[in-house]
């Protein structure tokens, strides 16, 4: 009798899990509002930029300025509207996004986190082999925590930049669908270069390099997988992917168990 492959596993990683990840070293941040949700940033970003008279100036034409609001959805409003001044309004909510998470997520408190380091060792277990295979790692974060973990176990991550570096058999591409604040000085076909992160907003576009390759190689991930370990993140509301351990159907026909779905 045959013996049975192991099942091909996908992780993708939303903000959630970073967000567990500081709510483990301090469970009352949500009351702080030092968490890492797209609420606890939209508000600590708004407010700070609410204080800049050039940023509040002619806003009221679309917007509040305060209050209960979603960033992504604040910066596509500013964009579109094209109201006066729309380039420096939006560039200031993204730069204060980039700075607001790197300033929580200092040195200090990311090498207290162990979730990513575990989810890694747990696959590198003879026993965990025996059954799974790790077959990629998607994130739609722009903080560098999942980078570092990967980095312990399997070394240089697999970002899969361009299309002349295929991957090997065993190879676990690392796969940030938006970007990622540490790609600096980063080499694409030998030459050194910086990749723009793909900015918050309503809508995106992913076809400039290396966004295409990246995308591409996500596609074919999934489409290879047996399951998708969704942590830390919904999908979409017809998918019903938002209570903690359950299980649906992802586009493929696969199995999607959600784990701590935020």
């Amino acid at each position: 009798m045959a013996k049975a492959k192991p099942n091909r596993i996908v992780y993708l990683f939303g903000a959630g899990a970073t967000h567990a990840e500081l709510q483990n070293i301090d469970p009352d941040i949500a009351e702080k509002n030092r968490g890492l949700l797209v609420s606890h940033v939209s508000s600590r970003v708004i407010e700070r930029a609410s204080r800049d008279p050039q940023y509040v100036n002619d806003l009221a034409m679309v917007s509040g300025t305060t209050g209960s609001l979603n960033i992504e959805l604040l910066i596509s409003l500013i964009e579109n509207s094209k109201i006066p001044g729309w380039e420096y309004k939006t560039k200031t909510l993204k730069d204060f996004v980039r700075q607001d998470i790197q300033q929580i997520l200092s040195p200090s408190i990311t090498r207290r986190f162990y979730l990513h380091r575990a989810l890694f060792e747990l696959h590198n277990q003879p026993a965990t082999q025996g059954k799974e295979r790790l077959a990629g790692v998607i994130s739609l974060n722009y903080e560098d925590v999942l980078d570092s973990a990967y980095k312990r176990y399997y070394g240089d991550p697999c970002y899969c930049f361009s299309l002349d570096e295929p991957l090997a058999a065993n190879d676990v591409p690392l796969l940030k669908l938006h970007g990622s604040f540490n790609w600096n000085d980063v080499k694409i076909r030998g030459r050194s270069r910086n990749i723009d992160i793909i900015p918050l907003g309503s809508t995106k576009t992913y076809i400039h390099p290396p966004y295409g390759c990246i995308w591409n190689q996500a596609l074919q991930t999934l489409v290879g997988c047996d399951t998708l370990r969704v942590i830390g993140c919904s999908l979409t509301r017809s998918r019903s992917l938002h209570s903690m351990g359950t299980t649906a159907p992802s586009p493929f026909g696969k199995q999607v168990p959600v784990l701590g779905s935020l």
